[in-house]
């Protein structure tokens, strides 16, 4: 957590405060994708029901609605969704997916006033802590990243992800885990975006020799790491186990620099999490990471070591 501020210079945003230079939060990385069909909902909202941007959308989309003269049935029709899907939407309890505002405000001729909820909306698929950072990673210029526990979400097959979060204890329900590896999901479309940021990943050896959820998930995710690691803007490096110099002791962490050049770095662990922007803090972690990419094996390096433990499984 971010220490205590010593004179009254706080401000909350998206659930999480800002201290001095830090975003401190309360809970950790719960780190979406379009329905294919009608009559499949959208992503659960981490906001509690019945609070949050996406009821006051499911309130606005209803407006529209009756306005229009339009039964939820008549108006799924339109649009491609079920009838129970509207009522989710309608009522906050599912997340509506972009493509599914962008045709809900043309069919009701809303004249962009449910389009402009959109990018609020897909942020509620994330806690509210993460939001934040959530933006600031899908705007980046440059994202930096050192893993240590378990493969970088960015680089997560959906299998993998959903290993990870039916391991955690207290245990999650199946709804929250499915939304979650949606969301995770969601993330990865950085690596479609243009122009691309510059990626950097530096991942534990031991994270790649752990079997998450068996063989068969770790391959898939191998497999993904020699895929994503083939881009231009991504490098992926790997901290061999037998480094008996290891500048990344201290754990994980990201940095970011953001769309308008400043830098910040997030931190998680065991339920906390916090968001960096001291300059001086943000450059110390900086340093560090430049140490442990020079002590990592090199991208090819890399390669040939992720090649050698699939040949393993």
């Amino acid at each position: 957590m971010g220490d205590a501020p010593s004179r009254a210079a706080c401000t909350w945003a998206s659930g999480a405060v800002y201290v001095r230079g830090r975003v401190a939060a309360l809970r950790d990385d719960d780190a979406g994708a379009e329905p294919e069909s009608a009559g499949q909902a959208g992503q659960r909202p981490e906001d509690e029901p019945g609070q949050g941007v996406v009821t006051a959308f499911g309130r606005q989309l209803k407006l529209f609605r009756t306005r229009a003269g339009l039964e939820r049935a008549e108006f799924g029709k339109l649009v491609g969704y079920a009838a129970q899907s509207i009522a989710s939407f309608e009522q906050g309890r599912r997340i509506p997916p972009p493509r599914f505002i962008d045709r809900s405000d043309e069919v009701l001729d809303a004249g962009g006033v449910l389009k402009a909820l959109k990018e609020e909306v897909a942020r509620a698929q994330y806690p509210a802590f993460f939001r934040d950072a959530a933006r600031l990673e899908a705007e980046a210029l440059e994202l930096f990243l050192h893993a240590t526990q378990a493969v970088p979400g960015l680089l997560q097959t959906e299998e993998y992800t959903r290993a990870l979060l039916a391991m955690r204890r207290p245990l999650l329900d199946e709804d929250t885990i499915e939304q979650r590896v949606a969301s995770r999901a969601a993330r990865q479309d950085i690596f479609g975006r243009w122009p691309a940021p510059l990626m950097s990943f530096v991942i534990d050896e031991a994270v790649l020799r752990r079997p998450y959820g068996g063989n068969v998930v770790l391959r898939g995710v191998l497999e993904r790491l020699l895929l994503i690691g083939q881009k231009r803007n991504v490098e992926i490096q790997v901290m061999p186990v037998n480094r008996e110099d290891n500048a990344g002791v201290d754990g994980p962490f990201t940095l970011i620099t953001t769309k308008t050049g400043d830098p910040v770095a997030y931190l998680e662990v065991q339920g906390r999490s916090i968001l960096l922007t001291d300059r001086n803090e943000v450059r110390s972690l900086a340093a560090r990471y430049g140490i442990i990419r020079s002590q990592a094996l090199s991208p090819q390096e890399t390669t040939e070591l992720i090649e050698k433990l699939l040949g393993e499984l």
